[in-house]
């Protein structure tokens, strides 16, 4: 089962493809370059996976990133709806209980089988 989630524009004629696949029977996330030039159309070795069973902090870890963490000069180009949507999640994690590292929530392991389906 492939299912792409989206895709960032890295340059003319490369993305960053976010995808949830099945690779050698393992389920997870892949996060990685897509090329569409003369010489080559595909994905290419830049990028990473991230297996299920670590989504979870992978995707804690993304969230406690804020705006004041990055370069100001990086943030200029954010556009401002994008900083508002921002903003709200990172309020939403800060009131939220986050779960001690090894311990799962039943949102978590719902969320494990589903893609496990």
């Amino acid at each position: 089962m492939e299912k792409d989630i989206g895709k960032i524009k890295k340059s003319d004629n490369t993305d960053i493809i976010v995808r949830i696949d099945d690779f050698g029977g393992n389920r997870g996330i892949t996060i990685r370059e897509f090329v569409n030039s003369e010489k080559y159309t595909g994905f290419t070795k830049s990028g990473t996976r991230i297996p299920v069973e670590q989504f979870i902090e992978f995707r804690n870890l993304i969230n406690a990133i804020s705006l004041n963490d990055i370069n100001a000069d990086v943030a200029e180009g954010i556009k401002e709806e994008e900083i508002k949507e921002v903003e709200k999640a990172e309020e939403k994690v800060k009131e939220a209980k986050i779960p001690k590292e090894n311990k799962e929530t039943k949102g978590q392991k719902k969320l494990k089988e589903l893609i496990n389906k």
